[in-house]
């Protein structure tokens, strides 16, 4: 406890305190916006795709821009979650209605909310088609439309989430299934996975192991109790600082991992799972578990991958370092659908959030993109209910860290930014536009060190 009052409490805090304190200063009080108007146009100057945390961000970036008139976002759904936090709540360390408001309170206000689905892209004409019969022209149009969960792709899903023993944090109907199996556990098997397909937040198939784990030891069952994280992945995680720091774990808490295994079929009704050797293709093994959790593939959404803006995986074709499209100068991508190669997570949205603005305010002004992304993304590795590993790296898989001291240790202080601080940024800054990532932090702290 003596290290994080001196984390609190220290002058490099206050700073960040004083920082925060600004952001929400200068942040407008939010307002609800209370959906499409009876005068709703057919032409912005900027058109967004995707209500999430890209589609809002930038939503809010452009109202200052250009006008909250001349702005538009198309989103179908009418409630918006905070989905990094569902790993809590699959552990039963958050509440889900906790991490969703309705999309209407997340719009900025002014902006026009098209509450309808994208169903075609024609950049070539500078417009949209919607699932209701409507055509929407832009000057320029920023694509966030996120990423899609495939489910059905493994055979006996999703029916067999109406079993009981599994369960799945990456969907909003399924994550307190998580919660349930887990407090319903006896004996036997434990089974996390990941799939052969790119995700949103690679860390997260993990970090529900490992609070599984310290939730068993909590409630004495540890010991009856066989994990088992399979993984389509070759290796633990992509980044060697933080895997060496996970494979500690691991060992000590007596986990099994497998590499290179692909759940291709749940058979719900008997608690059995079927794995593919990816080494060996077509070679496949059976496990019973007592308790199953899946990370579901996911690709391109399917709009996306006949459009003319998609590359040949279906992801939005964009520039790494300024995220204009590479096609069509007036397009742009952000999030997860894109091809960045980069982690997809929420804290990757924020820091291209503030590079897309810029690239995009130059391009209104006829000049060239000058501000360049360098990968940036981050994955809170949750190890325990009260502990984290704060990785935080770039494009070329090397550490990005923000704090002055090594964020490969499991810190009681970085769990409570992941469960608290977090969401608050989230909500209250960077949905409102005003939270870039933590390039300024990273500054502010490697200076006060020099």
């Amino acid at each position: 406890m003596t290290a994080l009052t001196t984390v609190v409490s220290g002058p490099r805090a206050r700073l960040f305190a004083c920082f925060l304190r600004l952001g929400t200063q200068q942040a407008s009080p939010l307002q609800l916006h209370t959906g499409a108007s009876l005068a709703a146009k057919n032409h912005y100057e900027v058109l967004v795709l995707g209500g999430g945390s890209g589609g809002i961000t930038m939503a809010a970036r452009m109202k200052r821009r250009v006008g909250a008139e001349n702005v538009a976002i198309v989103e179908p759904s009418e409630r918006h979650f905070y989905q990094p936090i569902w790993t809590l709540v699959g552990a039963g360390a958050k509440q889900l209605p906790s991490s969703g408001r309705p999309t209407a309170s997340v719009v900025p206000s002014g902006v026009e909310w098209i509450k309808a689905r994208v169903v075609e892209l024609n950049p070539d004409k500078n417009c949209i088609h919607t699932d209701n019969g409507k055509e929407i022209s832009y000057k320029y149009l920023i694509i966030a439309l996120g990423i899609q969960l495939d489910y059905e792709k493994i055979k006996g899903l999703p029916e067999g989430f109406d079993h009981p023993k599994i369960g799945s944090n990456y969907s909003v109907k399924t994550v307190e299934k998580t919660w349930k199996a887990l407090q319903d556990f006896k004996e036997g098997n434990a089974i996390f996975t990941f799939p052969n397909t790119p995700v949103k937040c690679a860390g997260a198939p993990q970090k529900i192991m490992y609070l599984s784990e310290a939730y068993f030891r909590k409630t004495g069952k540890r010991s009856k109790a066989n994990i088992i994280f399979n993984t389509s992945l070759g290796t633990i995680f992509g980044v060697k600082k933080y895997a060496a720091a996970l494979q500690e774990i691991i060992q000590e808490r007596n986990l099994t991992v497998n590499y290179k295994q692909n759940l291709i079929e749940v058979r719900a009704d008997r608690q059995e799972a079927v794995f593919e050797n990816l080494d060996k293709p077509g070679e496949t093994q059976v496990i019973s578990y007592e308790m199953l959790h899946v990370t579901p593939p996911m690709s391109s959404p399917d709009v996306l991958k006949t459009s003319p803006v998609a590359d040949a995986a279906g992801w939005v074709d964009v520039d790494k370092e300024t995220l204009q499209h590479k096609k069509y100068p007036n397009v742009f991508g952000i999030g997860d659908c894109t091809n960045l190669p980069t982690s997809k997570t929420a804290a990757a949205v924020a820091a291209q959030s503030g590079i897309l603005d810029r690239t995009i305010s130059l391009i209104m002004k006829n000049q060239k993109p000058m501000k360049k992304y360098d990968g940036y993304t981050s994955c809170p590795l949750v190890t325990g209910y009260n502990r984290v590993i704060l990785a935080e790296f770039d494009y070329n898989a090397q550490p990005l860290e923000t704090f002055p001291f090594d964020q490969s240790r499991e810190r009681l202080t970085m769990y409570l930014m992941k469960a608290d601080l977090m969401p608050f940024l989230y909500w209250n800054m960077m949905l409102r536009g005003y939270w870039g990532g933590p390039a300024f932090l990273r500054k502010v702290f490697h200076l006060g060190m020099s």
